[in-house]
């Protein structure tokens, strides 16, 4: 048996702890009383990761759905697909009635019944990431036999006039479309990003990682985000460094590697649940008054990514061990209906 490359389960890790850190210091850390110049470096430096936090999540995503996009029968995708699909409905919906305790929290939330048709199609929310791996699956496989060279040009289109800010502004449904070209790029070059990885080193992850700190640096002293084409240029880069950073991590740190790669094999529970534990601490902490300082303000954001990703994974294992794992895979409620039709 092939021994499972490690790499792809810390570049995981790592971006499942960029998003709820994003998250931490956007929706709560910047809204606290006394937050200042400390916070707002937090902010700064999460508005650089941008380019390198999706994009390599989806990357790796694309890497792992061949043999279900390429399936003869077909069976695979959709149920994979299906799955997705099925979660992100399940958790806007949990989100919409959890949320509506916190209504100081500065996230998006449905409060009427077309607001939450419009999140489960038109106008994702904040869990978005599910709805568009399953877009992505149907499109991978509607465009299966589209050759390569004109697959991924066309979605580097795509992601431009997506970036440039062409698209009406539907929730995240911008994101959505511009990710696709790196979903994409890790289903067809998995071969080539494999090679890639296998061959990095320290030298080339640090020219890489000067590479990305020098685009984002230019895009914003000249403002250049919205330029055609400079957004999934910028995110190329940063993916780039991503993939040569994780593979260096995984072969020579194994004392940081291993919990990374360890998170990184939980990922859905995080992503799916962390949004209600922040806000209700958001909720807390300004029901008591707490004011932010400069102190506080430096390792606050790192203590509550923490301590929110420790809450998501113990509401997991809590809510699979009662028997309701079909929060997080709706199919198993599908395929007991078929076992017990067949029994029957």
């Amino acid at each position: 048996m092939t021994a499972r490359v490690g790499w792809p389960d810390v570049a995981k890790g790592v971006c499942i702890i960029l998003v709820v850190l994003w998250h931490v210091v956007t929706k709560h850390a910047i809204q606290l009383e006394g937050a200042g110049v400390v916070t707002e470096g937090w902010a700064t430096l999460n508005a650089q990761l941008l380019p390198l936090r999706m994009p390599l999540f989806f990357l790796i995503s694309g890497m792992f759905a061949a043999s279900a996009v390429n399936a003869p029968a077909g069976e695979s995708w959709r149920r994979r697909a299906g799955r997705l699909a099925g979660v992100y409905v399940i958790w806007v919906i949990i989100q919409t009635f959890v949320l509506a305790l916190t209504p100081d929290f500065d996230t998006a939330r449905a409060e009427n019944v077309w607001q939450l048709l419009a999140q489960l199609t038109i106008s994702p929310t904040n869990l978005w990431y599910l709805l568009a791996l399953a877009v992505y699956l149907l499109i991978a496989r509607l465009v299966r036999h589209v050759p390569t060279g004109v697959a991924l040009p066309v979605a580097f289109v795509i992601a431009a006039i997506a970036a440039a800010g062409l698209l009406p502004d539907l929730g995240n449904l911008w994101q959505l479309v511009q990710n696709l070209f790196f979903f994409l790029a890790g289903l067809r070059l998995r071969p080539i990003i494999e090679r890639f990885a296998a061959a990095s080193g320290a030298l080339r992850t640090l020219m890489l990682g000067g590479a990305y700190v020098a685009a984002v640096g230019a895009v914003g002293v000249l403002g250049m985000r919205q330029w055609p084409g400079i957004w999934p240029l910028s995110a190329i880069v940063a993916v780039a460094f991503g993939v040569a950073a994780c593979a260096l991590l995984d072969r020579h740190a194994e004392m940081i590697a291993r919990p990374l790669r360890w998170i990184g094999q939980r990922t859905l529970p995080i992503y799916v649940i962390h949004m209600i534990p922040l806000a209700l601490i958001d909720g807390a902490l300004r029901g008591l008054g707490w004011v932010a300082t400069p102190a506080v303000e430096v390792v606050w954001p790192i203590v509550l990514t923490a301590v929110v990703i420790t809450i998501c994974l113990a509401t997991h294992a809590g809510l699979m061990r009662i028997g309701l794992g079909s929060l997080f895979d709706p199919l198993l409620i599908v395929d007991r209906v078929a076992a017990a039709r067949m029994a029957g």
